[in-house]
């Protein structure tokens, strides 16, 4: 019995209680789906609701009563060996051996599938992450995001989401221009200027740049006028860098479904119309010669210019006009993700849903990154050769593997700052906890491959009772708490919960793999024992493989 029959079972007997009178609520009182979780401790069972605590002052009724009502028709239920009410009016549910195996089958069978849920059907969500400047190469923080963001819409999708990954092209503005200048001054053998671009790569971009110049026919850049050369190093050096970020991008394993570019915005006459829309509404004034969004009705700490009294735009009506585009669009939920330096951003933007009359933190979300450190032989790794100044996608990529890089950046809450150690990433230990969950896989399958080579196979037999051993059902309950997981992780956007479960879910594998044998030993007769336990060992290889492949990392099958 999974998680999901058992928690379609409660609701069925709430049900019954209420048409039968027993329980005085109406339909409408009951919870859509009933939480069933697992007990910290397996000495409570193998599962348990807090249902009657949730309904028991609706009903008049204490929760204890409600839960003793409930255990009785519980037990009548076919695989439920007991319940337990416990404290104020916890149930705590045991599964006869027999129900709790029938999850290795559930889950085989299912296969791909099996942890995919549709909690978020319906809705549509604009997932807008990395958006690094195209000046240089994407640093440490967005590689962060990369790895986050990807595994976020990841499991979203798996939740039932449609999800549209976009990435706000920066293409606007005095930084664009920097880099022009950046690239020109190195093209002539000069020092970037003062408030301009360093490192090799400039270089690098700026000799691209003069080369493809020369394989399209076209006059070099230094033979222009500074102002038209200077203009091609933008154009060219721009789209040669955004090229090179999408490649390296594609190479760890995330690729975007939406480039958005920020000058359209200003080109199309979009800031224009999100003007338009907030003046029809009302929120806009003109003072000091400037436009302005009363932001201050909306909790934010001072009114917003967006048209500055030169009539240039300031950076907030690129804001708004992006964030209308994608309501536009059709999307329900607009996730952005931005770096630890952003948290002053959030209350103006909220203000700016509002005014457009959608629901802060519901329509609009903010999700805030912390930092990131690599540290090698204790010490901290700061910059690279290449940028220069900061820690490229390169530079972790070329130390760790993307599996590993991907897998430690997604493992922690975005809301704390991580240490990643290089050594430990590249080290064939328990200690490595990406080592540690692709070499549970890898198990899995080499025991599946002895198995076959000493004719166990799984079409030979089932039988779910004799999954009786205690390591036996702690690696059941682990496995059927998979798709809660996912779900949960999705409706937080916290994706590190996968990869702690992952850590779990191997622990018990290993403890489960040291005690139970799934091959013959000796001359020992194939029986349905040793059937059976490669369900459950093919349940847990599926479910290893699924959880990596939500996190973007691969699942070896031989290390």
């Amino acid at each position: 019995m999974t998680p999901a029959e058992l928690s379609a079972a409660l609701r069925a007997l709430l049900t019954d209680a209420v048409d039968d009178g027993t329980l005085p609520l109406s339909p409408a009182d009951l919870p859509a789906t009933v939480t069933v979780e697992r007990p910290r401790s397996r000495e409570h069972g193998d599962w348990a609701t807090n249902v009657a605590m949730q309904l028991g002052k609706k009903a008049g009724m204490s929760p204890r009563a409600l839960a003793e009502l409930l255990q009785a028709r519980l037990l009548a239920l076919p695989g439920v060996s007991a319940v337990e009410v416990a404290g104020p009016g916890f149930l705590n549910i045991t599964l006869d051996a027999a129900a709790a195996g029938e999850l290795a089958r559930t889950v085989v069978e299912a296969g791909t599938g099996f942890g995919r849920n549709e909690t978020l059907a319906g809705q549509r969500i604009n997932l807008e992450f990395v958006s690094a400047n195209p000046t240089g190469p994407i640093h440490i923080g967005g590689v962060r995001w990369a790895a986050v963001g990807d595994s976020l819409a990841r499991m979203l999708e798996a939740s039932g989401a449609q999800v549209t990954r976009e990435y706000y092209f920066n293409d606007h503005g005095a930084q664009i221009d920097r880099f022009a200048r950046s690239l020109l001054a190195r093209a002539k053998g000069e020092e970037a200027p003062e408030d301009g671009y360093g490192g090799q790569y400039i270089s690098e971009i700026a000799e691209a740049v003069t080369e493809r110049r020369r394989a399209e026919g076209l006059p070099a850049p230094l033979t222009l006028p500074q102002d038209e050369a200077q203009e091609v190093f933008r154009a060219v050096g721009v789209d040669l860098m955004f090229t090179e970020i999408k490649e390296r991008l594609h190479q760890f394993g995330v690729d975007f479904d939406v480039y958005f570019h920020e000058d359209s915005l200003h080109s199309s006459g979009a800031v224009e119309r999100a003007v338009a829309r907030l003046r029809e509404l009302g929120h806009i004034f003109e003072a000091e010669g400037a436009t302005w969004l009363r932001t201050t009705d909306f909790g934010d700490d001072k009114d917003r210019v967006i048209l500055k009294s030169d009539g240039h735009a300031a950076y907030i009506a690129g804001d708004l006009a992006y964030y209308l585009d994608k309501r536009e669009r059709g999307f329900d939920r607009v996730i952005i993700m931005l770096g630890a330096d952003h948290h002053g951003y959030i209350g103006r933007m909220m203000a700016m849903c509002a005014a457009f009359g959608d629901t802060p933190h519901v329509n609009l979300e903010i999700l805030i990154g912390q930092l990131v450190n690599l540290v090698r032989e204790g010490q901290p790794v700061r910059m690279s050769k290449r940028a220069g100044t900061v820690v490229t996608i390169d530079d972790l990529v070329d130390a760790v593997g993307v599996d590993a890089a991907r897998y430690s950046l997604a493992r922690s809450s975005t809301d704390s700052m991580i240490d990643l150690d290089l050594d430990l990433l590249t080290r064939a230990s328990n200690e490595n906890p990406v080592f540690y969950v692709q070499y549970a896989h890898a198990r899995t399958v080499s025991v599946g491959r002895n198995a076959g080579e000493l004719g166990v196979s799984r079409a030979d037999g089932f039988d779910p009772a004799l999954l009786d051993h205690t390591t036996e059902s702690t690696l059941l309950a682990a496995l059927g708490e998979f798709g809660r997981v996912v779900a949960q992780a999705a409706e937080l956007r916290e994706p590190h919960r996968v990869a702690r479960y992952l850590e779990e879910l191997a622990g018990a594998y290993h403890k489960w793999y040291d005690q139970r044998r799934v091959t013959p030993f000796g001359d020992e007769q194939v029986t349905d024992t040793h059937r059976t336990r490669l369900w459950l060992n093919d349940a847990t290889r599926q479910v290893l493989a699924n959880g990596l492949g939500l996190l973007g990392v691969s699942a070896p099958e031989r290390m």
